[in-house]
């Protein structure tokens, strides 16, 4: 079923799945918990304040995974944040954010219920949750409202011949033209943008990492090799950084692998505050 939800909004086609199971790494967890603090629910999500925040707090907004992870996540950097999740895919999550003034919306509301004004907006999401990230920043008010953005293994797009080729293969720009802008916007300093890809191979739409080598090709950014521990026992195999930029990449073609990077999200948040 995971495989199936990133596929959405991508040619149905067939469809080549990883592995389900890999016992080589730790894949170690977040503890499920709910921490203390306050909670407001939001035509779209939920609103979570921690206690102690400073005057003037940043927000996080982030798009798909269990509530929880991104509540955790806030508390530990000392941010507010809303979660949304649920949707069925990443064509259903960019389908929330059709109306462009929905986002700017959800974070009035988020100030009008909980009387306070956020400061620095970071916009997150995992896997399919990043069509909904999309969809936000495609919109210029809700672009400009944003200062900083995580990707966590969720840009996708189509192929141009419908399929994968027997090397390198040609992607189709239209879902990859808000990245290249954030990309370049990154670089000059006027935002900041987290990109993380895994090494699955979803076989119908173009991979993370075929994603990520597009957008480092048009943004002339060199990719170097590494090779390091991550966060959740994940292996890092890859960085590039210019500015305020930065993509990592790391190993595994595994759903364990996949959800390594949700739980991670308290680190890569310390990464872009």
């Amino acid at each position: 079923m995971l495989f199936l939800a990133l596929a959405a909004g991508f040619a149905q086609q067939s469809q080549q799945s990883s592995p389900m199971v890999e016992h080589t790494r730790a894949h170690t967890r977040l503890t499920e918990a709910n921490p203390p603090g306050k909670r407001e629910k939001l035509d779209l999500g939920t609103l979570y304040i921690p206690a102690g925040l400073p005057v003037r707090p940043p927000l996080l907004v982030f798009v798909h995974g269990e509530p929880w992870i991104s509540e955790v996540a806030a508390q530990r950097n000392r941010m507010a944040s809303i979660s949304v999740a649920g949707a069925a895919g990443s064509g259903a999550y960019a389908k929330l954010f059709d109306d462009p003034q929905r986002f700017l919306h959800l974070v009035h509301e988020a100030e009008e219920k909980s009387h306070l004004r956020f400061g620095t907006l970071l916009l997150g999401g995992w896997s399919a949750g990043c069509g909904a990230l999309r969809q936000i920043l495609k919109d210029p008010p809700s672009y400009a409202r944003v200062n900083t953005v995580l990707c966590i293994d969720g840009v996708h797009t189509d192929y141009v011949e419908g399929h994968s080729g027997p090397m390198e293969s040609a992607l189709t720009d239209e879902n990859l033209k808000v990245w290249l802008q954030l990309g370049h916007d990154a670089i000059l300093g006027r935002k900041r943008f987290l990109l993380t890809h895994s090494e699955i191979f979803p076989g119908s739409y173009a991979s993370t990492t075929e994603t990520a080598d597009y957008l480092l090709k048009e943004l002339k950014v060199p990719n170097h090799a590494v090779l390091k521990w991550g966060p959740m026992g994940m292996q890092q195999l890859s960085e590039a950084a210019r500015g305020k930029f930065l993509m990592m990449g790391y190993a595994g073609d595994s759903a364990p692998d996949h959800v390594d990077q949700l739980h991670s999200l308290p680190v890569f948040l310390r990464l872009v505050r």
